[in-house]
């Protein structure tokens, strides 16, 4: 599905970094025939949404906060529903409740999962000049952006622990996998 101009609401996976701790493209590894990032991108799909992907970050090298900005730079939607493609279990029942949490409001939402802000996340698109004054004083993480706008925070609860399962490593992997194949 494409972006069409005026959207309320699309969601943006973000694809775009270097995957330095996992030493590979983590949007490329394969599990049960498909990659991660086509895992998430059928999820999204679900939400019957516009669903874009990004892959190059306008600022390189400044973690998720290159493509939040990237994003939002490019947006035609009020909102953005940010994903991240190294969470290949995400639910489309988590994300309907992030929707939920913001309602019709303006406010960011970020989950608040292991005592942190983070994945999956919506911003509205008028929050760019906060990601821009961030990303000028070099302050790249996901707090720093969560405080900056004020955002509600959702706290799904142990019945999305594997939803939120993140994949960062070669470990972390090696963990998703038996984990994934025992479920299989």
């Amino acid at each position: 599905m494409e972006t069409t101009k005026n959207t309320p609401i699309e969601i943006c996976i973000l694809a775009g970094g270097l995957s330095t701790r996992m030493g590979r493209d983590k949007a490329r590894l394969r599990i049960g025939g498909r990659t991660l990032l086509a895992h998430i991108r059928k999820t999204a799909l679900a939400l019957q949404r516009p669903v874009r992907v990004i892959r190059h970050d306008q600022v390189p090298r400044c973690g998720p906060l290159g493509g939040i900005y990237t994003g939002l730079k490019s947006t035609l939607s009020e909102r953005i529903l940010f994903l991240a493609c190294d969470m290949p279990c995400v639910s489309e029942t988590l994300l309907k409740k992030v929707l939920e949490r913001a309602g019709a409001s303006g406010h960011a939402v970020f989950t608040f999962n292991h005592g942190r802000a983070g994945f999956p996340l919506l911003i509205h698109q008028n929050a760019l000049p906060t990601v821009e004054r961030l990303l000028a004083h070099q302050q790249f993480s996901l707090q720093n952006l969560s405080r900056a706008l004020g955002a509600r925070l959702y706290r799904p609860g142990l019945k999305f622990k594997d939803a939120l399962t993140n994949v960062n490593t070669p470990e972390e992997w090696a963990e998703f996998q038996k984990g994934f194949v025992n479920k299989g």
